[in-house]
């Protein structure tokens, strides 16, 4: 690959990607610019233009932006119409952050003529595919630079090295190795290595940052009521809100009541098994309520199907493919599902635990008049339940005759 001219580089501020802007003025000789993302993660970050600044990178080359509406918008709210879940447990807060990250990426190349992106994922975990599927699927053109694959900065003592020659401003937490690694956003917060790389001891207390225990939650429920468009969430207790301060919303409640705490040892797609300490409290909220909702307002079969595309959908999104001809089919599927989702449910939030309570609308299918075990006036007449019964026993009762003939 050609030396790039001029990179894009996905920057935190932190350590690790001020390494890398080094290294790539270093490295290639080349003009950075800098793209830090506000998701949610709680962080301040007018400190990354200030790193930034201080590394030689031009006010103009600086972009900063806020993107949680986007983020909630068009990269939660659709996989959540999905009932998204990997793994059976998994609600995928870090892999839905990186197609929006990449997607930025991109954009502002082409508003600066860069040649190339750069992103701060290493070798071995799942990130690195998904930002680089997510580039190489909006412009099969740009060139992707992954240091962690290039570098022979290998230890953390030689990261330190380097940063300490370049003068890199290093905070004191970080001379020693930090006892886990933190990804966060608005969906969740993920820690992973160190401290929590052996899946048989118990995650410190001191991993979880958005949750309270949940034998420390309040004694007393909290009950909340969210409404529904289309499948998407609009209300919080009848006050219509923006999708990015829902969620916000249901973070400060599910946090409140530990709700949203999983220890997950899940199959990388790389190909080893990671284990990792994720909190999704909103989300979780979230999930609970949307099933609840779709229980009264998606007929069965339509429930069913998604139900059995789910796992594949997820997966996809997992591995990178969100920007796949593929996603993309099935969230049309999974959108025209949702036309009639819409409604309000009613949840009880207590001790590590979001429950459906009740749920109510006006295109509900739910019929008390054929389910009542009350007179139902003539709503459904029992005695057509034998056809039924026998129209489907046909097949059973032939192969139960089969047997007892081969077996004679």
């Amino acid at each position: 690959m050609a030396a790039p001219k001029k990179v894009v580089l996905a920057y935190s501020g932190g350590l690790d990607t001020s390494i890398i802007l080094k290294w790539l003025q270093t490295e290639y000789g080349c003009e950075v610019v800098t793209f830090t993302a506000d998701l949610g993660q709680g962080e301040e970050l007018e400190p990354a233009r200030q790193k930034a600044e201080l590394l030689g990178i031009s006010p103009d080359n600086i972009y900063i932006e806020d993107i949680r509406e986007e983020f909630v918008r068009d990269f939660v709210f659709p996989m959540f119409r999905a009932n998204a879940v990997y793994e059976g447990l998994y609600l995928l807060g870090t892999s839905i952050a990186r197609p929006l990250i990449s997607k930025r990426l991109v954009e502002i190349a082409a508003e600066t003529g860069a040649d190339a992106v750069a992103h701060g994922a290493t070798g071995k975990g799942n990130d690195q595919v998904r930002f680089e599927l997510s580039a190489y699927a909006l412009n099969p053109d740009i060139k992707v630079i992954a240091p962690w694959r290039e570098w022979d900065l290998t230890s953390r003592t030689r990261l330190l090295e380097f940063a300490e020659a370049n003068q890199i401003p290093i905070a004191k937490d970080k001379r020693g190795e930090a006892p886990f690694s933190v990804d966060a956003n608005l969906l969740h917060t993920s820690s992973e290595g160190k401290v929590l790389e052996d899946p048989a001891q118990d995650a410190p207390g001191y991993v979880y940052q958005r949750t309270v225990a949940p034998e420390d939650a309040p004694d007393q429920p909290e009950f909340v009521e969210i409404t529904f468009e289309k499948g998407d969430a609009v209300a919080i207790n009848g006050e219509a809100m923006s999708p990015a301060t829902i969620l916000t919303k249901l973070n400060e409640l599910g946090g409140k009541h530990g709700i949203g705490r999983l220890d997950f040892v899940e199959n990388r797609f790389v190909g080893m098994k990671s284990r990792g300490i994720y909190e999704t409290p909103g989300g979780t909220v979230l999930l609970e309520a949307h099933r609840g909702i779709e229980e009264i307002t998606l007929d069965s079969g339509a429930g069913h199907l998604k139900d059995s595309l789910m796992p594949r959908y997820a997966e996809l999104i997992y591995n990178g493919f969100w920007f796949s001809p593929e996603r993309e089919m099935l969230q049309a599927l999974i959108d025209r599902s949702q036309e009639h989702v819409r409604g309000t449910v009613r949840l009880k939030l207590y001790k590590g635990l979001a429950r459906t309570v009740g749920r109510w609308s006006d295109a509900s299918l739910y019929s008390e008049a054929h389910v009542t075990f009350e007179e139902d006036a003539g709503a459904y007449d029992q005695k057509d339940a034998a056809g039924f019964i026998q129209l489907n026993a046909l097949r059973l009762k032939l192969l139960a005759a089969r047997e007892r003939r081969l077996k004679s």
